[in-house]
């Protein structure tokens, strides 16, 4: 068996730690991915109207809505103070979508049930807060 120089040992190792260090980023890199796109931050329940429901966007078309929460102010006898949310819709809840739209057109009170991800996708929405279902309360 020859043995090997030092420069050509180095050079194995060298190969071996850069190999080893490519694997490793990549597998951070899609642990992170991973964690970033399904993670969930919040999980919780507004309750409002739905004041649209619309399909926007050029290169990814998303599906985004804006649920109006009527606060109270400290004040008896006061007006409802009208605060405004935005929210995503998965593309592929087609039934959420629709019930959505539904509740849209009729001025219904809702809970809406929501996760809050830990960043956005232009391919996914707008926001990071997504609406999984929605629950009528009535008029």
């Amino acid at each position: 068996m020859e043995r090997q120089s030092f420069g050509q040992r180095v050079k194995q190792t060298g190969k071996k730690a850069l190999r080893i260090f490519i694997i490793s980023l990549i597998l951070i890199l899609v642990i992170g991915f991973g964690f970033m796109y399904w993670g969930t931050y919040e999980e919780g329940v507004m309750a409002g109207k739905i004041l649209r429901v619309s399909e926007k966007g050029m290169m990814f078309k998303t599906y985004e809505g804006k649920i109006n929460l009527e606060t109270f102010g400290a004040l008896r006898d006061t007006s409802p103070i009208a605060e405004s949310f935005d929210f995503s819709i998965e593309k592929s809840d087609q039934n959420l979508i629709t019930e959505l739209q539904q509740v849209a057109l009729t001025g219904e009170r809702v809970n809406l049930y929501f996760v809050k991800r830990y960043t956005t996708f232009p391919w996914r929405g707008d926001t990071r807060v997504f609406a999984t279902r929605v629950e009528r309360l009535g008029k």
